[in-house]
């Protein structure tokens, strides 16, 4: 092993969540004389990333973490003394939508970042590159440098912007094959010389001409644009759907023809119950909110409307299902098959799962999840941070919401399945096995259009999707 002055460069990352595990993991990888620390303040958190069994489901990053822990890979809840020993200091922690105050429910709150920089001033004792990698509000760099800049050590730092544009369930891929690195930092000898000591970072793997180096300002709002852009083309065919389903057209073979154009594309053209997830809603939200801090009132209410339709959407799913039972579903067992945002996660940060659950809940339906990663404990963490539905407020909750370790003991008696996440496994399942022990008629409601409705149709279900047309609806398909 190397002794701290023979490594290239030391790395400290605060936050070891879904970001700073996966990107700290990659840069030891790919970086093997490059000493890598990831901190938190959570002993769990550093535990279970020092164990057999880490804090988050991401495909393949179990054999890179194995592969470098130990070696150039660290995990540590002694941030004061990693602060001291790195040259560049990666903040990485939650930066969740504010709640209370001014900007609630739109702008983001930089508590956690504000805090990170404290630490770093109050302990560093030598010149430090610090980085921004959550995702903040445009000029969050600026707040970051007025408080490193009032230490009284006369120690120096520049502020860089380095926004993640990973996908959760695709981290490892992505990180390891991005389509660019964004580095934004101060244009003065000093930033551009961290930008420098940055870019040689991931060098070791990224072609150079992928590295982008820009002002910070720009940096901090082109990871804000790139996922309001995502998010918009989520929407835009969602809102398709609805008419899809109204004339019966199908959605799928609309985002086929729209998708052949080249100056469109076909990612994002995929018709769902909505999107979720920790980004997309906040980094709107935020957008929003910067525009109309800047009096931009119409370009504040144009990115609004991303947000209103994803929540349309959501809420269309919900009165379909009520609406096709035969306008109830009070004391009808229905399973959830699918609980994280997306598959190969276990996230559910915003999951249009969770919105679903609580309409019909309201509805005094009996619900029965399974979902292959999501914890019970995870479910209604969430719940009550985004919705306010918790035990204390809602003690008939445990009795009306099972969650499964088997889908086909959720399926069991079920009246209806509502496929909400596109696990591969779900189309893989024994769906004649899982008909016969139904209640009838048997519906299933697909959220995420990944089941072969033609073959569930002949087995004798009653297939009601998003943006398909009703077979029963129309004669002349």
């Amino acid at each position: 092993f190397l002794t701290m002055s023979e490594w290239d460069l030391q790395i400290c990352c605060m936050g070891a969540g879904y970001v700073g595990g996966p990107t700290m993991a990659i840069i030891a990888k790919m970086c093997p004389k490059i000493r890598v620390v990831v901190c938190d303040i959570s002993q769990n958190q550093i535990d279970k990333w020092n164990s057999d069994t880490l804090p988050i489901y991401e495909p393949g990053l179990p054999e890179v973490v194995d592969s470098c822990r130990g070696k150039n890979l660290f995990f540590s809840t002694d941030i004061k003394t990693e602060i001291n020993n790195c040259d560049i200091i990666f903040i990485s922690v939650n930066t969740p939508t504010k709640t209370k105050g001014i900007g609630a429910g739109r702008a983001a709150n930089i508590k956690n970042c504000e805090l990170c920089a404290r630490t770093i001033a109050e302990v560093a004792t030598s010149d430090k590159i610090v980085v921004e990698k959550s995702t903040v509000p445009v000029r969050t760099a600026q707040a970051i440098a007025r408080v490193l800049q009032c230490n009284d050590k006369g120690t120096k730092f520049q502020v860089l912007s380095n926004p993640e544009f990973l996908a959760e369930g695709t981290a490892v891929k992505d990180l390891m094959a991005p389509d660019r690195v964004l580095i934004g930092g101060q244009q003065s000898p000093e930033g551009l010389k961290a930008a420098a000591t940055l870019v040689s970072v991931y060098a070791n793997w990224v072609p150079k001409e992928q590295i982008i180096t820009t002002n910070l300002w720009s940096s901090e709002l082109s990871k804000l644009v790139a996922n309001a852009f995502l998010a918009q083309r989520v929407s835009s065919i969602n809102s398709i759907s609805a008419l899809c389903e109204a004339t019966g057209a199908d959605v799928s073979e609309i985002s086929r023809a729209v998708g052949k154009d080249a100056r469109i594309g076909s990612k994002f053209l995929n018709a769902s119950v909505g999107f979720g997830g920790s980004c997309f809603q906040k980094d709107i939200l935020n957008l929003v909110y910067l525009c109309e801090t800047y009096g931009l009132d119409e370009c504040a209410a144009y990115w609004n409307q991303v947000i209103l339709m994803n929540d349309y959407q959501k809420k269309r799913f919900s009165e379909k299902v009520v609406a096709k039972m035969f306008n109830t579903v009070t004391g009808k067992k229905i399973a959830m098959l699918g609980y994280a945002f997306k598959k190969d996660t276990g996230d559910v940060r915003e999951t249009p799962s969770m919105f679903v659950l609580r309409d019909l809940l309201q509805e005094q339906a009996k619900l029965h999840i399974y979902d292959p990663e999501v914890t019970r404990d995870d479910m209604w963490s969430e719940m009550s941070y985004t919705c306010g539905i918790n035990h204390e407020n809602t003690p008939e909750l445990d009795s009306a919401v099972t969650t499964c370790t088997d889908p086909y003991d959720a399926c069991d008696g079920a009246h209806a399945i509502l496929v909400l996440t596109e696990w591969d496994e779900f189309k893989s399942y024994d769906y004649k096995k899982i008909f016969a022990s139904m209640a009838k008629p048997a519906f299933i409601f697909d959220g995420r259009n990944t089941m072969d409705h033609a073959a569930l149709r002949d087995i004798g279900f009653e297939v009601h999707a998003i943006g398909k047309p009703d077979p029963m609806a129309f004669t002349d398909l």
